[in-house]
């Protein structure tokens, strides 16, 4: 944490550089329908239920060559790092965020920075995966995000001055924050803002907590891990899970994980949140035999009091780090309402959003080690000898069987947000193909101390590639193409009725693919690798197209072998925008 010990010196301000555009408040309408508008972009995903997918038809398949740099803005500083941030975009604003906890108001236009918020950052964060910010929301007159040292803050959205500022827990226990919060409505509250928390790796207890917008008021809390006590209105109301120790051993449900370090998405058809929870503590799976509920899961919450509709357990007993977040996505077929997760431990789940019933699981990638298949209970079947072993069954006590598990704990997708199409029925699933090494070791909970219990050594398993880019269909399992990329993969994906899909490589290259073949149509370099995620949106009459650019996140701290390939790649912060020339936008 050396490198980080400056951030105590850094001041928060916001500083106007320019004239304002007129701004409208943003209501709840306007984020539940953020789907189907077309001229701004309101929430994270594009529309709360996480699509990732524009109507947009104006860049297509015949003209997407064309694009063009419309702008570009440094985010300046020494403070690059990863910037894994999906602009939001309203009244001719975006709105964006940046490592250390950052964030700008910027003129589409022009390009030209309207305010900028450095929050003021302690000595002693602990953030486990970078210092990346992974968005904001947007609501009323105000734009919220989150922070590294476990705050929550409400900006005017005009000027960039704090409004409040609330603490989601002590960051000195290991909480920190990076999701982009979800704002979702509700009867007996109004419009709701859902947040959860970071730090599964420190023996933090996961939850979701609802929020009043205008102020940051806690209205409820909803822990993770079974055997904890939920509140509602200040006060307990239920417990989570059936009782304590049905799943759990002795007292590690108190330290037990389940960050769910994500954020969520909404469904507006069920009214109900939807939540991944992270991996247990501590990795070693021995040491807590059981299900360990509800970690590694996706969890529906119903936004009115916070208590959970249902759950569903990817990896029960998890021994790899296959943290339970990533994204849920609704989607419609066959008459069913479903919903698609891709998991770190590489399988592609459909649900019944409804209720959680399991429908199917199909592996993403390839060479899948811990399990044979999902089995038609939605249950996985192991294959118990590629379980890191038991240090207590070692010679010495202090380092169990080593074993080669595939995928690497970095995931066969991680936080990268996938993009489903309404026009193809494709999801377009950034994925990685990598193994590790891992092996347990001993380890006794310590407030503020890494709370792993294992070693790993992550390794490609292909000599040409690791990234890959799948088209999948969520009904068969079957992948329609994919695009390789010798790197890894390491943000969103976007996708559009014009039949493209975008996002970007670490090598810097932001490119669209078609959605129906995945041949690629347009590339352009940005100077940095983006683990960002892109947007469309239209614009005085054009479509534009946005990505932050700068290498970071998690492959070059945690990626072993890895990360040598990465090695050489230029950190930065840039925001793109591109549009098409008018006179071939108008042909």
């Amino acid at each position: 944490m050396k490198g980080l010990k400056w951030l105590a010196t850094v001041s928060a301000f916001a500083l106007t550089v320019c004239t304002v555009p007129a701004l409208a408040d943003v209501k709840i309408e306007d984020i539940v329908n953020d789907a189907a508008t077309t001229n701004d972009v309101v929430s994270n995903g594009l529309g709360p239920q996480g699509q990732r997918y524009s109507t947009l038809t104006a860049i297509n398949k015949e003209n997407v060559a064309n694009l063009a740099p419309a702008w570009a803005m440094s985010l300046g500083g020494e403070k690059m790092r990863g910037q894994e941030t999906q602009p939001l975009v309203k009244d001719g604003v975006m709105y964006i965020t940046g490592s250390y906890s950052r964030m700008w108001a910027i003129d589409v236009k022009t390009g030209r920075e309207i305010w900028q918020y450095d929050h003021r950052l302690p000595e002693g964060i602990l953030p486990c995966c970078d210092v990346v910010n992974r968005g904001a929301a947007l609501y009323g007159d105000k734009v919220i995000f989150g922070t590294l040292d476990a705050k929550l803050v409400g900006l005017d959205a005009k000027t960039g001055k704090v409004v409040w500022t609330k603490e989601i827990d002590d960051f000195k226990a290991g909480y920190s924050y990076t999701a982009a919060p979800l704002i979702v409505p509700t009867k007996a509250h109004g419009a709701l803002l859902l947040t959860g928390v970071s730090g599964g790796e420190f023996g933090v207890v996961g939850r979701v907590e609802g929020r009043k917008v205008d102020t940051g008021e806690l209205v409820w809390s909803r822990p993770t891990i079974e055997g904890h006590m939920g509140s509602l209105n200040g006060k307990p109301s239920t417990m989570t899970g059936d009782k304590v120790n049905a799943s759990w051993p002795g007292d590690l449900w108190k330290t037990g994980g389940g960050a769910t370090w994500l954020g969520g998405t909404y469904d507006p058809d069920t009214g109900l949140a939807f939540f991944g929870t992270g991996n247990p503590g501590p990795w070693n799976s021995h040491m807590r035999p059981g299900d360990n509920k509800w970690s590694c899961s996706r969890i529906a919450i119903d936004p009115e009091t916070g208590e959970i509709k249902w759950g569903y357990q990817t990896t029960p007993n998890d021994g790899w780090d296959f943290d339970g977040v990533n994204e849920v996505v609704s989607f419609d077929a066959d008459g069913k309402k479903l919903a698609a997760t891709a998991d770190r431990n590489g399988f592609l789940y459909v649900l019944d959003r409804t209720n959680g019933a399991f429908q199917a699981a199909y592996p993403f990638v390839n060479k899948i080690t811990w399990a044979k298949e999902i089995g038609k209970d939605g249950r996985p079947v192991y294959v118990p000898e590629n379980r890191p072993g038991d240090p207590k069954a070692g010679k010495d006590g202090k380092k169990g069987a080593s074993v080669f598990a595939v995928p690497s704990f970095l995931g066969g997708k991680n936080w990268m947000p996938m993009a489903y199409s309404q026009q193809t029925k494709l999801f377009y699933v950034p994925s990685n193909e990598w193994g590790m090494d891992i092996w347990n070791e001993p380890v006794a909970y310590k407030k503020g101390a890494a709370y792993l219990g294992a070693g790993f050594t992550i390794k490609p398993i292909f000599e040409d590639h690791i990234g890959s880019l799948k088209a999948i269909d969520p009904l068969t399992g079957k992948t329609a193409w994919e695009y390789k990329n010798r790197a890894p993969l390491w943000g969103g994906v976007l996708t559009t009725a014009g039949g493209i899909v975008f996002f970007g490589t670490p090598e810097g290259e932001f490119k669209g693919l078609d959605a129906t073949d995945g041949k690629e149509l347009f590339s352009f370099n940005t100077g940095s690798g983006i683990v960002g995620s892109p947007i469309t949106w239209e614009q005085d009459g054009e479509q534009m197209v946005s990505i932050v650019s700068g290498w970071g996140g998690a492959v070059p701290l945690w990626g072993g072998e890895v990360a040598k390939t990465v090695a050489n790649l230029n950190q930065g912060g840039m925001v793109w925008t591109f549009k098409l020339p008018k006179k071939l936008a108008a042909n």
